[in-house]
């Protein structure tokens, strides 16, 4: 009779479970627009928040309406597939549960969390120092400091931290004189909420290499920006021509942030007037999207983000940079750093769908909830007496507001 406790809609219900329970990142950003996908390869674009400033007087002053957007493309598909004889059919669920489908949906879950975690490229807020692990509340307390002169929501924030940190900064929770808290943090390595964060630990946080960084790269030319409407229906960035880089090398990498002389970040909620945002004491960072390589002459034109916007409610720098302004890149010339995510819910999403159902198994079932989406698929191999089942996701990842998180250095 347990046999018949195996069915696919079990199965499916389970592994959904077990994948759920198994994600660290991914539980912890939007997952909302599933519904508006249909195959792999499909593509939606997300509206972006629009941006005013408050005018002075009782006349009226009209603004552009400067809305745009980014878009999430459904471009990964993974799977895990095993056979077992025809006595397995006969174990309990339970059984089947713990030796075959939490495997697997481990495996699914760490595939998937790495997805989320690589979004890190697209950040280019970062803080701590690269080569030193967050150690206490005030690793945590730069982010969260960041995140607030950003003007991100104070809830919900995670932070999710590779074991280094994370067993450290549970360490640390221990000094702390509230004593459940301590005990947790001693006994589970629960970190717990550290600066408004809701921290946790992942082996799954991504290692970033840094490029070459070769030669004294200088900016080409003045006035290198853009405005808003032109980069709207791209997202937030825009090239940067460069020079100065040794010849003929590849330079820079996905990913990594650096800073322009003379370019200060700026506060980016809009106040009075047209004058300006706020200016902040310290330099604008920006992130390299994509790998750079210098020509014969040490020219190269870099792919970054945010894009640099000088004036109106979209402003994201002080000024434009100078002709011959120094860039200086963040870390040590081909060293790995871990990249220590914290965030707000709304700067990364994750969309899972439902795959088609193929018409000629039998054995088959999907369950989603919660912005989750799995399958499953049985056959029979009667040549050697084999079952053969096979669980799947289909996703895609996105930084849909990056400037909602910031990277912490390890």
């Amino acid at each position: 009779m347990a046999n018949k406790l195996i069915t696919p809609s079990v199965i499916a219900k389970e592994a959904l479970m077990h994948l759920e329970n198994n994600l660290v990142f991914a539980n912890r950003v939007h997952r909302e627009y599933k519904k508006e996908f249909v195959k792999v390869g499909d593509t939606v674009s997300i509206r972006r928040p629009v941006k005013f400033y408050a005018a002075d007087g009782a006349t009226l002053v009209k603004q552009d309406v400067e809305e745009g957007n980014t878009a999430i493309k459904i471009d990964q598909r993974k799977h895990v597939g095993w056979e077992f004889s025809s006595q397995d059919l006969t174990l309990t669920i339970e059984k089947y549960s713990e030796r075959y489908i939490q495997p697997a949906c481990i495996t699914l879950a760490q595939v998937v969390d790495q997805a989320v975690a690589s979004l890190y490229k697209k950040v280019w807020n970062s803080v701590g120092t690269p080569g030193t692990t967050p150690a206490n509340f005030a690793a945590l307390g730069s982010a969260a400091q960041r995140l607030d002169e950003m003007a991100v929501p104070a809830k919900p924030r995670a932070a999710v931290v590779n074991p280094a940190a994370g067993w450290t900064l549970a360490g640390g929770q221990t000094a702390l004189y509230m004593a459940d808290v301590a005990k947790s943090a001693y006994r589970e390595g629960t970190i717990g909420d550290i600066a408004g964060f809701d921290t946790f630990r992942s082996q799954n946080v991504r290692n970033h290499v840094v490029g070459t960084k070769a030669g004294s790269p200088l900016v080409n030319g003045a006035n290198q920006s853009v405005t808003y409407q032109s980069i709207a229906s791209t997202g937030n960035k825009q090239s940067l021509v460069t020079d100065a880089w040794t010849a003929s090398s590849a330079v820079l990498k996905a990913g990594d942030v650096f800073t322009i002389a003379g370019v200060y970040a700026v506060n980016p909620v809009p106040g009075e007037g047209t004058t300006g945002k706020q200016v902040m004491p310290y330099l604008q960072q920006f992130v390299a999207l994509a790998d750079a390589t210098a020509d014969g002459s040490g020219n190269a034109t870099l792919s970054i983000s945010p894009a640099i916007i000088t004036s109106g409610a979209q402003q994201t720098v002080s000024n434009a940079p100078a002709d011959n302004a120094a860039i200086t890149v963040l870390g040590t010339a081909s060293t790995a750093y871990p990249q220590n995510l914290c965030f707000s819910r709304n700067a990364f999403a994750l969309v899972t769908v439902p795959l088609i159902m193929p018409d000629s198994a039998a054995f088959k079932a999907q369950e989603s909830h919660n912005g989750l989406s799995i399958r499953v698929v049985k056959d029979f191999d009667i040549t050697n007496d084999k079952e053969i089942i096979r669980l799947d996701v289909m996703f895609g990842v996105e930084a849909i507001y990056p400037d909602l998180a910031v990277r912490l250095w390890g």
